[in-house]
């Protein structure tokens, strides 16, 4: 064990999660690991790896032959002190659980990464900006994100990365999220046709994270933007236009429509989410002043997003 230790501590790296975001890292990440010398491993759930799904014995087969070691954990367990034990060998660990095991889960995970003395930390950050957004923003799940900001600025041991990379690109299209309907050729605006959101790729999270962890000199304790790209409404609807070739129907949801939709219903968490990206501020950068715009990395756009997965 304490030979193990030793190594990790040396250049070990954990993801949390091996989900679609967190396969995206470490596919990313296993090629440089493995050039460098570096110990890369994954928690996953036991579960998964005791009566794995066919999809989770895909994904558990392509990361063993990428040389990924798989650790089980089960974070829902809330096992703190288990929890520490198993950060502890580690120098970098990368967030990519989400909100699976339930709320207080991304605060409950940096409190553990701190208390272990990581080194360097990539909390699940992977979103919006949420020193714009503040606190009180209606949005549990944001305000604690925010919590998560000042829990890591209040230290000075493990340095810090956060990543914002605005929604997942395949969020504008998901129809629970009720933006963009291709069947019915419908495209709907949140607050303003000139409202504009940030979307990024997993895969583009990925390339970019591991780019990111292997910068030299490093990066810490700051904030990287990330974006693949950055639509008004208005926009998103040209796009679709666009790409299928077909005139589309704009339906604007305005504030106030947006306000009464959740007030008829409060347990609707994507009517919560509408609010929130009708907003604006802090939902969006300028993709020119990115990360992968200053490294020259290519993205990939709505635009192209759409031409790769339409029917």
């Amino acid at each position: 064990m304490e030979q193990s230790t030793s190594i990790a501590r040396n250049g070990g790296m954990l993801v949390l999660g091996a989900g679609e975001l967190g396969m995206a890292v470490l596919r990313h990440l296993a090629p440089r690991c493995r050039d460098a010398g570096i110990p890369l491993a994954a928690l996953v759930s036991p579960r998964s790896l005791e009566a794995p799904t066919p999809a989770q014995a895909l994904a558990h087969g392509a990361l063993r032959a990428m040389e990924v070691e798989l650790l089980p954990f089960d974070l829902a367990a809330r096992d703190s002190a288990g929890l520490v034990a198993l950060l502890r060998r580690f120098d970098t660990v990368i967030g990519c659980t989400g909100f699976v095991a339930g709320a207080g889960t991304q605060a409950r995970l940096t409190r553990a990464v701190l208390d272990a003395g990581v080194r360097r930390y990539i909390p699940w950050q992977f979103g919006v900006d949420y020193d714009i957004v503040g606190k009180g923003s209606g949005q549990p799940v944001f305000d604690e994100q925010f919590e998560v900001r000042g829990l890591l600025r209040a230290q000075q041991a493990t340095q810090w990365i956060i990543v914002s990379t605005g929604m997942f690109t395949s969020f504008l299209f998901e129809p629970a999220f009720g933006l963009v309907d291709l069947e019915a050729g419908t495209v709907r605006g949140l607050g303003s046709w000139d409202t504009r959101v940030t979307v990024t790729t997993p895969d583009d999270i990925g390339r970019c994270t591991a780019a990111i962890l292997f910068e030299r000199p490093p990066v810490a304790d700051r904030i990287v933007y990330l974006a693949g790209d950055t639509v008004s409404y208005g926009q998103l609807a040209d796009i679709v236009e666009s790409v299928t070739g077909g005139s589309v129907q704009r339906e604007l949801l305005t504030d106030a429509r947006l306000a009464a939709d959740l007030a008829a219903d409060p347990a609707d968490g994507m009517a919560a989410y509408r609010i929130a990206f009708a907003r604006g501020d802090g939902m969006w950068w300028d993709k020119e002043q990115t990360y992968n715009a200053a490294r020259g990395i290519p993205m990939v756009d709505v635009a192209a997003w759409l031409r790769m997965h339409r029917a």
